[in-house]
């Protein structure tokens, strides 16, 4: 009998939370964990962290307020407090849980001293004044709301991650400016905090029509969404079809579970977090296909520059002649970002995200006056933006070519993340510190892009599953005992070796889950270097995972249904199959060779799936005339094909051909609950 996705990871869930995951406490006896001092409290900072935290005020110039002051300039209005709830009560967005930020003038021994002053620079929330016409929301979610004033209304940029946020971030522009409607809409690239806002300030009635030209759908009355050239299908692809996965990863990244305090939650870089309300999407109506396309988009003139493969896979930055303002999207930030995020992403190119920075310099670079992004604050002063583009360019162009000189001289992997510094001219400046990408663990993305996962040492070739590796850890240690491990790890542990401890405590959790000194002696090490960190991410990623090691997997406890419905129902066609084939169980049909065409009267498209051994390739315009099945049908009823609702299928298609083998599709694919958030486990097997 097949067992379905659902059902099998049901299954592993409850068996965790049984015996793993909740209720642990079998291996260890209390006498050890008295000996060790090891409890589930939050500990407070080691003596090595706290040394290491305060070197950072003799490595950084912490004189130099240029970010601090601009985070603050042009601010016009903030309320005093800042929590935003959804419909039904929850708390989405809170600003005012960082409190403790206020008036510090250094960090507590818990916070990286360079952390802790971009956690006060991303705090500043309010509307602010960019330059003349040009306004932002800062501090209302992770991303800014951007708004340009047009001869009419609006032009609305990135309208943040979700519906209450930009709702709330309108109110305060209206109570400051004035209601005004919205003209258009754009969106810097298809990262869901920049577009899941939408409804918050248009509905999908009030869309432009998509077969019309920029200029008739702006006569038209309706409102354009503007995008770059791969928007939808690049949001489709990584919103959608690793998704659930990539959900559950950012609960370590952006620190869901965490509290916001000294010894949990900072920023991260990029913002303070992202806000939990609801997830919105509205299909783009024009795509910019061409750098240097030029539109004025009610009464304000605009240069579009693609800057594909770099932060996006589809992205832009925007020149305002007339302001003599430079919008560079997310390809400039005031930090260091990824070329790798640790939520699991396409890998981004280091080198192409330098060169279209450097394209920009030399396009606008000599008449920019200001800077502003969808992160962060702007930067003002021809000759400041100079370096910052420059300065930020050579960061990314640096680790991607340091680590290629590393990889031709056959270092691995692992080895170049712990070789590679910045050159100090590089390092000392603040916009580009690690608060959100690292330079260790950008480089591994280098190396991932041109050499894949494998190290080429044959033992690594094909490693036993982590558990399977931790039992034989342990069945080693048991020569002497595991608890004398422990007992060396803890000594260990107090002279400092963070890194070693969390890696051997976490070797003896893999093999013994329930053995709650190893938990609890792992979760103290991975909270020190949580501490230690200037990343967010890397402090997010380390005390999420002590928080999980001293209560259980948190997805688990705090389940929750999922806000984002839109992203399925604007899925194309291709994107539908797409996710089809990862869906289908391929072992099922991998004896199976058959084909099904596929007609959309809607979209006036037809399909052939070849279901090849396992395999589901797609063929756009091409007929099979030896299909076992043909289906006519509308795109939006595809939906149930992939939601394994036969009926529905059924009574909203013409189906002709051997229903047996559309019986065989549906049957055997894997289902989940897509309302629901993923709750697999993270640091335990």
């Amino acid at each position: 009998m097949k067992r379905t996705l659902c059902t099998f990871l049901a299954s592993v869930f409850l068996i965790q939370s049984v015996c793993g995951s909740v209720a642990f406490a079998a291996e260890n006896s209390n006498d050890l964990l008295d000996e060790l001092g090891l409890t589930k409290e939050v500990k407070g900072a080691a003596q090595r962290t706290a040394e290491i935290n305060s070197a950072y005020y003799d490595m950084l110039d912490f004189d130099n307020k240029q970010e601090s002051d601009f985070a603050v300039r042009g601010l016009m209005d903030a309320p005093e407090t800042l929590i935003l709830k959804d419909k039904e009560g929850n708390v989405i967005w809170n600003q005012t849980a960082y409190g403790f930020l206020n008036g510090t003038e250094k960090a507590p021994d818990t916070a990286n001293p360079s952390l802790w002053e971009n956690s006060k620079n991303n705090h500043v929330y309010g509307l602010f004044e960019v330059t003349d016409g040009i306004y932002q929301v800062r501090g209302y979610d992770m991303a800014n709301l951007t708004l340009i004033e047009g001869s009419t209304g609006w032009i609305v940029f990135d309208p943040l991650m979700s519906i209450e946020c930009t709702e709330a971030a309108m109110e305060l522009v209206e109570k400051n400016l004035g209601k005004k409607p919205v003209s258009a809409v754009i969106i810097s690239h298809p990262h869901v905090d920049h577009f899941g806002g939408i409804k918050g300030v248009m509905s999908s009635e009030e869309a432009a029509d998509a077969s019309l030209s920029l200029e008739e759908q702006l006569a038209s009355g309706k409102i354009p969404i503007v995008v770059p050239q791969g928007f939808e299908e690049s949001a489709i692809n990584e919103n959608v079809y690793a998704g659930r996965a990539m959900g559950r990863r950012a609960n370590y990244q952006y620190g869901v579970y965490l509290d916001s305090s000294e010894t949990g939650r900072l920023a991260m870089g990029i913002g303070m977090g992202q806000s939990t309300g609801t997830v919105s999407y509205i299909s783009p109506t024009f795509e910019i296909t061409t750098t240097g396309e030029k539109y004025t988009i009610d009464g304000v003139k605009m240069e579009f520059q693609l800057t594909p493969g770099t932060e996006a896979p589809a992205e832009m930055n925007i020149w305002f002649p007339e302001k003599n303002a430079l919008w560079v999207a997310e390809n400039c930030t005031s930090t260091l970002h990824n070329l790798y995020t640790l939520r699991g992403a396409e890998v981004r190119d280091g080198a192409a995200w330098a060169k279209y920075i450097c394209e920009a310099v030399t396009r606008y670079g000599d008449m920019a006056e200001v800077t502003f992004q969808s992160h962060n604050w702007p930067h003002w002063g021809n000759e400041v933006i100079h370096d910052y583009l420059i300065n930020t360019a050579a960061v990314y162009q640096f680790i991607n070519d340091q680590t290629l000189t590393y990889i031709n001289q056959g270092y691995t992997s692992d080895e170049i993340s712990n070789m590679i510094k910045l050159p100090e001219k590089l390092a000392e400046n603040w916009y580009t510190r690690q608060y959100y990408g690292t330079v260790a663990h950008n480089a591994k993305a280098v190396y991932q892009k041109y050499m894949g996962w494998y190290d080429a040492n044959p033992v690594n070739l094909n490693p036993l599953s982590p558990a399977e590796s931790a039992e034989k850890w342990v069945e080693y240690m048991e020569l002497g005992s595991v608890d004398d491990v422990l007992r060396k790890a803890k000594s260990d542990f107090e002279a400092g070796e963070y890194q070693w401890v969390a890696e051997v405590t976490n070797t003896i959790v893999f093999a013994q889950p329930n053995n709650e000194a190893a938990r609890l002696l792992c979760a103290d090490a991975l909270e020190q270097l949580g501490y230690e960190a200037e990343s967010g991410t890397w402090r997010n990623a380390y005390l999420s995972a002590a928080l999980e090691l001293r209560n259980g997997n948190m997805a688990v406890i705090k389940s929750k249904t999922s806000k984002n419905g839109d992203m399925l129902l604007n899925m194309t066609a291709s994107n539908i199959f797409d996710y089809m084939s990862i869906l289908i169980d391929k072992n099922a049909i991998s004896s199976y060779d058959f084909s099904v065409n596929i007609y959309l009267t809607d979209t006036q498209e037809n399909y052939n799936l070849r279901f090849k051994y396992g395999a589901v390739l797609k063929f756009a315009n091409y007929t099979d005339e030896d299909a076992r099945l043909s289906i006519t049908t509308k795109r939006p009823v595809l939906l149930y094909m992939i939601q394994n609702q036969e009926d529905l299928l059924k009574q909203n298609s013409e189906i002709t051909g051997d229903m047996q083998i559309l019986s065989l599709i549906m049957e055997n694919l894997n289902e989940f609950d897509v309302s629901s958030a993923s709750s697999f486990n993270i640091i335990e097997p």
